[in-house]
């Protein structure tokens, strides 16, 4: 298995530059599933939900399990319609899947007969030019320090490798907007700090639009411009928007600063957790 190396430093080139953030808009947004037995009443997941992502802004979406963030992940993914309001994307109202959005997932869900550069190679643009996706695809490699592993096969690689070519598999695809479901979850928690400070380095030079679903505050204060808690009001079902947070300072922030402590407390308590024995 290769050794992880530090991601490379981009040229400032045409693949760096060709990203093109764009707002994507939620508005009025509710989802429900139907029963499982015939006679089983729906369940309301999502309620009511507005929320608006300035072009080139992070922002993470935190909540407890089964509040609906990936199920609003999946509706601005275009995999899922939601049951009443409406997605845009570049302010135009957006049904099913837009190529101005990719998707990154927890799993790498790499293709294990592929090479890392024909993975990656699968998220470009269809009709791309055969030389110009490969120069893209190797810049892509070189942006999250993957060049050195262009020809492995997924078994050959560390599972964080497999992250990074899976977040670069996305950006090829040139994203306006790209929405990540837990992309970190399943790493051990070095690599996880790793990937976090890779994400912020690929979103500077790929500075693109990102919807983060995350279970982790710290993360979620660590990459976002804003953090957004879904959750439900007492006695009306669906979660919407119960809080929003603006998370001050310039990326890459500080771990240890004292300010993130105390948001950090704040959102906890908004979760529900007992700060008093943090």
């Amino acid at each position: 298995m290769p050794s992880a190396v530090a991601p490379a430093t981009p040229p400032a080139d045409a693949i760096t530059r060709a990203a093109r953030a764009v707002p994507l808009e939620f508005r009025g947004v509710a989802q429900q599933f139907a029963g499982r037995g015939k006679h089983d009443a729906a369940t309301r997941v999502l309620r009511d939900v507005h929320l608006t992502l300035a072009p080139g802004e992070i922002l993470a979406l935190l909540g407890a399990s089964g509040s609906g963030k990936s199920t609003l992940l999946r509706i601005a993914a275009g995999l899922d319609a939601p049951a009443a309001g409406e997605l845009l994307v570049a302010g135009e109202p957006s049904t099913g899947i837009s190529p101005r959005c990719a998707v990154g997932f927890q799993e790498p869900r790499l293709l294990p007969w592929l090479s890392v550069h024909e993975n990656v190679a699968l998220g470009l643009p269809k009709g791309t030019d055969k030389s110009e996706g490969r120069a893209a695809v190797e810049r892509l490699l070189a942006l999250v320090g993957l060049e050195h592993c262009a020809a492995y096969r997924p078994a050959e690689i560390s599972g964080g490798m497999a992250q990074r070519a899976s977040l670069a598999r996305a950006l090829a695809r040139r994203p306006g907007v790209l929405l990540l479901d837990e992309p970190f979850g399943a790493l051990d928690a070095l690599t996880r700090l790793k990937m976090q400070d890779l994400l912020l380095r690929v979103h500077e030079a790929e500075p693109t639009t990102v919807l983060l679903v995350t279970h982790d505050v710290d993360e979620a204060l660590q990459l976002a411009d804003r953090v957004v808690v879904l959750g439900a009001e007492p006695g009306r079902p669906g979660a919407t928007v119960q809080h929003v947070l603006d998370v001050p300072g310039k990326r890459p922030r500080d771990r240890g600063d004292a300010a993130l402590a105390e948001l950090r407390r704040t959102l906890l308590s908004t979760l529900g957790v007992d700060t008093h024995h943090q």
